[in-house]
Parts: C-alpha cells; structure tokens; sequence
C-alpha cells in the first residue's frame, strides 16, 4: 500500500461525528444542519430537463477531452465573466467532474514527487483535499495561516522563507475562500506570479465559491481575469478550477472545469485520459444549458443575500462577525473552544455548525481556526432564520 495513506487525517465531518458521540438533541427542536457547504436550494428545473433530453448519450463513451459545445460554453462563460479577450476552448479549457476530484489528480500530475524536498503550499485552515493531494503525490504540505491579524484572513506570502519557496511545486489558493470568504485582490496575485516566475511553481486557483457574492455589479476578481490585468495572457503556470455545484444548486451532477495554461492543461489531459474520468454525454449536455444561462444565478445570489441580511443583525452582537467578500459561509469566532461550542449548541439547540479547529492545521505555533466555527448558509431562508435565532439564544445564555 502507498506509506503516505496512513499519513491521511480523519476528514472534519468524521471528527465532528466523533465529537458528537453521546450526544441526545432536543426532541422538540427539528435538526438544522449549518455545517456542510451543500447547497440547498432547488436546481433549475432547465438544467434537470437538459438532463433528461440527453439521456441517449449514455449508449456512448464520452472523451475525456469533452465535447466541443461544453468546452465553448466553458469557454464563452469565462470571456463574459472575466473580461477575457480570447479563450481558446481546445486548449484552455477541460471539462472535470466536479472541482473536487480534479483538485486532488492535478497535484498527482503536476508534483514531481521524486525530487528532494518536494512541498506544495496550501493555505491554512484550508479544504482537505489540497493536502491529501500533496501528501499521496509525494510532496510535503505547506501552510500558509490566514489569520484575522495578517489583512484580514489574507495570504501573508512573505511569511515563508525563501529556502521553502525554492521547493515549492505547487500552490493552491482559494479564492473566495473556504472558509473565511476572503477574495484575493490584484497586489497579492502579483505578487503571487512572480514568485511562481521566480521559482517555477504552477498555482491551482479554487473557485467553487466565485459566483456567491452580494454586489451585481462587483462579482469577485478571479485568477485568470487577475493574469489577464497584469499581461500574463498565455496565463502562464496558472490553472483555475470552476464548478456548477454551488453556482447552479447542482452538487449531484459532478461537473466542473479547468481552465487556464495550455502547456499544463496538454498535460493534464494525458494524465486524466489514463485516469479514465471523462464526464457523462447526459451531464455534458445539461452543463452546456448551465453555462450558457445566468438569470438562475442571480436569483441563486438573491436568495443568499437574503439570508445574510437577515441574519447577520441577529449574530453579529455575540460572534462578532463580519459579512465576507464572498461564498456562503460565516467565520465567527467563539466565546468558548470551537468543539465545545459545536457540541454545547448541537445537544441543547439541535443546530450543527463545523468546528474551525478541524478545518487548519497547527502551523508556526497556532492553529488558525481554532475558536472558530464556520456556519454555512446553504438550507432554505426560513430554516436559516431558525437556525440563526436559535445560535443567539445560545449566545446569549453563555
């Protein structure tokens, strides 16, 4: 067996299952469950159509390379969405399912993990898989601690030495964040190039959260936009990762992409053809319709900017939290230990959020989401209310 599965951490939900051993909820109170980023609301019955009309692509073997309608709805989307001039759907663009696995495969094909020293940077609290990628590639993970002092949950480059830097094979970076919500502005991407032209790194930026934001006229800066603004067109040892699951309430499809440096993506491709993970004709199709529609997007944002709005008076006296940049979650910081406040609410109010502790690693002397916990907004706005409500109650009687 490969030594460095057993290097693997327990993923936070089997942590919190074991936090929870023992506990009895209230029986009157309904379970409302604010700790997964599953989203929630209805998927767009245009998209459970598409489906269905292309069912007959099942008699078939799909490529893994996609079709070339889905790479040019891909491809178009990103030119409306990021002000990109040109996109070239045969080389820029391949279709993954779900950003999830692709993730964790780019690490296996882009890290070298025979080389000394091997590392990839991940930043810290963080989404498993970028570390588990690293480890099962061979490569020792770096974190990089986003803490409310270093500009606000923001990436503090300069705090690793340059004798980690010359190692470096690969850095992830989410973008808005999971789960502080954080979006990276122009200054710290630049920053981030020329390190990656400096040391030779490629940079995996995660996007699943992009299309969850509160200003229409503001959407976040992404990776590829960010290249483009600073004359990077070729978009050079950049690969951005993109999903349908939170942008269109469509977890269960499993569809995504990777979109940026064609070398890397030439690459890739090779890689994931051995892999055997080509997308489904039938989800192809319907992905065409989500890309290429944005009305049910913005009424997707309404929906979660509703729930902000609402809910934000109510918890901001007793978490001290702040609305993010981005994404559906809320980072609060806890009066009591992150496990023990999970615990205390979900035996007295019977509502789950995720202890922050679980999501970061200890890391230059601390662990950055401890006495945190992230309450993710994803049920429907009455049930969040509920929800809401009853965390304060909590709060209250502390």
């Amino acid at each position: 067996m490969n030594p460095n599965l057993s290097r693997l951490q327990s993923y936070p939900f089997e942590k919190l299952r074991a936090l929870f051993e023992g506990l009895t909820a209230p029986a009157g109170l309904k379970p409302i469950r604010l700790s997964i980023g599953e989203p929630q609301h209805p998927t767009p019955p245009f998209i459970r159509q598409a489906l269905a009309d292309n069912l007959d692509g099942l008699s078939t073997y799909p490529t893994t390379q996609g079709t070339e309608a889905l790479r040019g709805a891909i491809a178009g989307w990103l030119m409306r969405r990021y002000k990109l001039p040109a996109v070239d759907a045969a080389t820029h663009v391949l279709p993954v399912n779900g950003s999830r696995e692709a993730l964790f495969a780019f690490a296996q094909c882009v890290v070298d993990g025979s080389r000394p020293g091997a590392k990839v940077i991940s930043p810290n609290p963080f989404y498993q898989i970028y570390e588990g990628a690293a480890l099962l590639a061979g490569a020792e993970p770096v974190f990089l601690n986003n803490t409310a002092a270093a500009d606000h949950f923001g990436p503090n480059f300069d705090s690793l030495p340059e004798s980690v830097w010359r190692d470096v094979q690969l850095v992830y970076v989410c973008s808005p964040g999971n789960p502080t919500g954080r979006v990276l502005g122009l200054d710290e991407w630049r920053d981030l190039f020329e390190r990656s032209d400096r040391h030779g790194f490629v940079i995996a930026a995660d996007e699943c959260y992009s299309e969850i934001y509160f200003d229409e006229a503001a959407p976040p800066l992404g990776a590829l936009e960010a290249a483009h603004r600073l004359g990077r067109g070729d978009f050079r040892n950049l690969v951005s990762f993109s999903s349908l699951s939170k942008r269109s309430n469509v977890p269960g499809m499993r569809s995504g992409f990777v979109a940026g440096d064609a070398a890397v993506l030439k690459a890739f491709l090779s890689y994931r053809t051995y892999h055997g993970c080509a997308m489904s004709p039938a989800v192809q199709a319907a992905s065409v319709a989500a890309w290429s529609d944005e009305a049910h997007v913005q009424e997707n944002r309404r929906l979660y900017r509703e729930k902000f709005d609402r809910i934000e008076p109510l918890l901001a006296p007793w978490l001290g939290i702040q609305r993010p940049d981005a994404g559906f979650y809320f980072w609060a910081c806890t009066p009591l230990p992150d496990t023990e406040f999970a615990r205390r609410l979900q035996a007295e109010y019977n509502v789950t959020v995720l202890p922050g502790s679980f999501l970061a690693r200890e890391a230059h002397g601390i662990n950055p989401g401890a006495d945190y916990v992230r309450i993710a907004l994803v049920a429907e706005p009455g049930e969040c209310l509920e929800a809401a409500e009853r965390i304060a109650a909590f709060c209250q009687k502390l």
